[in-house]
């Protein structure tokens, strides 16, 4: 099986023109998801490290980049690329003015590294039907 990234095609309206007409476009569609489990183990495969030692070391990874983003670092992991605290809120008139009241959210910037940057320039694409809604 030929390793591709699969899309539908749906229809969407602007946000801010409702009114206008939709256009079609492509929404990536995962085929399943890979947890650390599944990680360990597809590690295993490929070098002598034991599935335990590869889960020890991802789950401390998690760990590791959670203290160092907490106390505002980047946290690099090479050529995977990099993580770093952004944040979102008002702005002040002045400099004097702002407060830290004003930060309305935190969140994590993830910038690719080179290894996942240049997967993109050769992907392939298979069409597959719309996923149905979960019903609630």
């Amino acid at each position: 099986m030929e390793r591709a990234v699969t899309y539908s095609v749906v229809a969407r309206k602007k946000p801010n023109d409702l009114e206008g007409s939709a256009k079609y476009y492509a929404l990536a569609q995962a085929r399943g998801e890979m947890g650390i489990r599944e990680m360990a183990d597809r590690i295993q495969q490929m070098c002598t490290v034991t599935r335990a030692d590869t889960m020890a070391v991802l789950i401390s990874l998690g760990t590791v980049m959670r203290d160092g983003l907490c106390a505002g670092e980047i946290v690099r992991l090479g050529d995977l690329g990099s993580f770093q605290i952004g944040l979102n809120g008002e702005g002040s008139v002045t400099e004097e003015e702002y407060h830290t009241g004003l930060i309305k959210k935190a969140h994590i910037n993830f910038r690719p590294g080179a290894d996942l940057s240049d997967i993109l320039t050769s992907l392939n694409y298979e069409r597959v039907p719309v996923k149905p809604k979960k019903e609630e």
